[in-house]
């Protein structure tokens, strides 16, 4: 289970040997000698190389950050990135050494709290409808205790009469890590972070969440709208393996506090991901989200857009 001690055992380095060791032993043999992979990373000259950045791509597939990845890696002259990525990807023990090797975040979700915590008490995940109000308990949408769904009342029972309280408090210090590993990555050890805005997987960009603004605006570090185009069409499934084809990536304009994010800057220190901070400065993240996603949109070919932003 991502916890908070796993988080405080992570260790991030400049030039991760995991990552090195996927590119030179995997996606090399598979990109040019089992298959023939075109990677095409459009107005690549707007990706710093003097400085770290925040990359903030659509996510299509399992894998379709790789291919960037490797493109960059290949030309030696950028840095190295970390990526954020969902804790249920850590579930496997095994995966989860490969991906601590690559130097990667793990980001829980509060659903994969919950998940995690009925599991250890019940030995099996819960079921959707028991999930979804408890996860609808901790998220405040019930006026009182009587309107509690049965069965989810009795597995918050089982759980502990603090569960809700507990679990609340327990995800601010899971975030309050993960803001500490980002910070680190781009500040410290030098390395670009890759976010997917959306938070989940999706053939069409789907609405951005703002976990990408309030890096931005703490760190004051630019945002690369990168749009991916077609990799989902190479990575099929589930297995780390592209067929041949070409992948096309958009670089758009660097976003930052000296041009379009002018406006949005916190004069302040703030604490990231919490719930005073998303409420006394909902409308900056917002609108940085919003600006983020038009820009990712404005990359992708048409099928691959927003149903919903107009672009």
């Amino acid at each position: 289970m991502i916890d908070l001690d796993y988080l405080k055992k992570i260790k991030l380095a400049t030039s991760p040997l995991g990552q090195q060791l996927v590119a030179s032993l995997l996606l090399f043999p598979n990109y040019r000698i089992f298959a023939n992979v075109d990677i095409q990373i459009e107005n690549i000259e707007r990706i710093p190389r003097d400085e770290n950045v925040i990359f903030a791509m659509n996510h299509t597939d399992r894998f379709n950050y790789w291919p960037f990845q490797y493109k960059l890696w290949s030309m030696k002259c950028f840095s190295y990135a970390t990526v954020w990525v969902k804790g249920k990807y850590y579930r496997n023990a095994l995966l989860a050494k490969g991906l601590d090797l690559c130097c990667l975040i793990p980001v829980p979700s509060m659903g994969y709290l919950i998940e995690e915590f009925y599991r250890k008490k019940f030995k099996q995940r819960p079921d959707k409808n028991v999930y979804r109000a408890i996860k609808d308990i901790i998220d405040g949408r019930y006026e009182s205790v009587e309107a509690y769904p049965k069965k989810a009342s009795e597995a918050l029972n089982a759980l502990g009469a603090q569960f809700v309280d507990f679990v609340r408090g327990y995800y601010d210090l899971i975030m309050e890590r993960v803001a500490e590993l980002s910070r680190t990555a781009l500040s410290e050890k030098k390395l670009n972070l890759i976010i997917f805005p959306e938070g989940t997987r999706g053939t069409q960009l789907g609405e951005g969440r703002t976990g990408v603004a309030q890096i931005a605006l703490s760190t004051g570090k630019k945002i690369i709208p990168v749009g991916c185009n077609n990799s989902d069409q190479l990575y099929t499934g589930s297995l780390p393996f592209a067929k041949s084809g070409q992948i096309v990536y958009r670089v758009g304009e660097p976003l930052s506090l000296d041009n379009q994010l002018r406006e949005f800057a916190i004069e302040e220190p703030f604490k990231l991901f919490s719930k005073e901070s998303q409420l006394k400065y909902k409308r900056q993240f917002e609108e940085v989200t919003r600006i983020v996603m038009e820009n990712i949109n404005k990359l992708l070919d048409e099928k691959y857009r927003s149903a919903f932003t107009g672009s």
